[in-house]
């Protein structure tokens, strides 16, 4: 499944973000707490270079605790502030400036033996779509002013926010790279809903998704679907032919995908992360 999906509004906000880097103190960068490594846009490093990074894990409560605590120190591990919140519930938001200031110490201090009076924080707010944007925004500034959705896509313009006197934020489109290289990242932004299902298969999808669920957390599919699997086994397609008619979908494997599909995204099953930190060789601490 090789996925390529570039809108032009995406490939003038890399021109924009890359312009007005100069702008700020730092970035938040906003990943999917359930794919901290895939849901990362590889540009961004270059965009970045040595900008202060604080990365935000978003949609914590979807992802597995113990998985996000060892992504936390991977990504402090490689010199970035990282946080675990949920945007959704207005859940570890307070700590963001906190962190934020943290991670700009040492600038803050130059620039107040250099004379430099400390004004309010501008950052920049960026990630690829769907990741939760707009609703971290929303809560940070208190009201409703950036455009939300389910859907990847919805942020298309650029925008100031002001957050008293601490925080000014500017929001960008999601930015995603042209081509998924690898064929697994591809699958892992699909099943959570980062790419647009027009563009992908259900089918592929339902059955990576229950493969990782056997694997990594059998009885999630035991407990959700009664059925009794076997930790070691690879049944993914067997699963989901069973799944379908015991759901009385009869031999409608389409509607069965999409039951699949969407019990993962909605934590039906449970909570989950699909990038595993021992995957990567990252030697961290329990």
């Amino acid at each position: 499944m090789t996925i390529q999906w570039f809108p032009g509004h995406m490939a003038k906000a890399r021109r924009e973000v890359s312009e007005k880097m100069k702008y700020v103190d730092i970035v938040f960068e906003l990943v999917d707490a359930r794919l901290p490594l895939s849901s990362r846009n590889p540009m961004l490093d270059q965009i970045i270079q040595q900008k202060p990074r604080l990365v935000l894990l978003n949609k914590a409560d979807l992802a597995d605790p113990q998985q996000t605590k060892k992504w936390q120190e991977y990504f402090k591990q490689q010199g970035h502030q990282a946080l675990a919140i949920n945007a959704q519930e207005n859940k570890g938001i307070k700590a963001l400036i906190p962190t934020a200031k943290e991670a700009l110490k040492e600038k803050r201090e130059r620039d107040a033996a250099r004379g430099i009076k400390t004004r309010a924080i501008r950052a920049m707010v960026l990630g690829i779509p769907n990741v939760g944007k707009s609703t971290l925004m929303n809560r940070l500034v208190g009201k409703k002013i950036a455009q939300t959705g389910n859907k990847p896509g919805v942020t298309k313009g650029q925008q100031w926010l002001r957050l008293g006197s601490e925080l000014e934020l500017l929001d960008t489109p999601g930015i995603l790279w042209p081509k998924f290289e690898d064929e697994e990242i591809g699958k892992k932004l699909a099943l959570t809903g980062a790419i647009k299902d027009q563009l992908v298969h259900l089918d592929d999808l339902a059955i990576y998704g229950l493969d990782f669920f056997t694997r990594y957390y059998p009885g999630k599919i035991s407990e959700r679907y009664g059925l009794e699997i076997e930790e070691e086994q690879s049944l993914a397609p067997e699963l989901l032919m069973t799944i379908t008619e015991k759901r009385g979908y009869r031999q409608d494997y389409d509607r069965g995908s999409e039951l699949v599909v969407f019990d993962i995204r909605q934590g039906k099953l449970g909570r989950y992360t699909l990038d595993r930190c021992e995957e990567i060789g990252a030697s961290l601490d329990e």
